[in-house]
């Protein structure tokens, strides 16, 4: 299920961004280093991490096929690592509902991109979202992942 289209993977790292719908992502190397950063202040090592920027309809179909829900959702997170300190994932966003997402919370599409990559890393560091103590705690990691990126 690795992504096949517009791979923007830089040699130097192990963190791909891939376009199979287009947006603005600027600052690639300072996100991906960012990325990083979250994963070792997690206590959590990165082997590899594919985020693919897709549509509505390509999100809605792994969601049906993988995981057997038939509703929209903005991310879904893959974690095929071995073990629990070495990650190798992908990370499916959907780029109609990080838009949707932000007219909805009052926020800027590049907000809310940013907030969904980080919510699919904290994913893979271990954070929950089920229950409201879970969502609250996401929801808390998230806005310290923002706040220290766009300082």
């Amino acid at each position: 299920m690795l992504a096949e289209l517009f791979n923007d993977k830089n040699n130097t790292t192990n963190i791909s961004f891939n376009f199979l719908k287009p947006i603005t992502l600027k600052e690639r190397n300072r996100l991906k280093n960012h990325i990083k950063s979250i994963f070792k202040n997690e206590g959590k090592s990165l082997n590899s991490l594919s985020i693919i920027f897709c549509s509505d309809k390509y999100v809605l179909n792994i969601n049906k096929e993988f995981l057997k829900h038939n509703y929209y959702t903005d991310i879904i997170t893959f974690d095929f690592s071995t073990n629990n300190k070495l990650i190798d994932a992908e990370i499916y966003i959907s780029i109609e509902r990080v838009k949707e997402n932000a007219k909805t919370f009052n926020s800027s599409i590049k907000t809310e991109l940013h907030r969904v990559i980080f919510h699919g890393v904290l994913h893979l560091c271990g954070y929950k979202d089920k229950s409201h103590s879970q969502k609250t705690t996401m929801r808390q990691k998230e806005n310290q992942s923002l706040k220290n990126y766009f300082v």
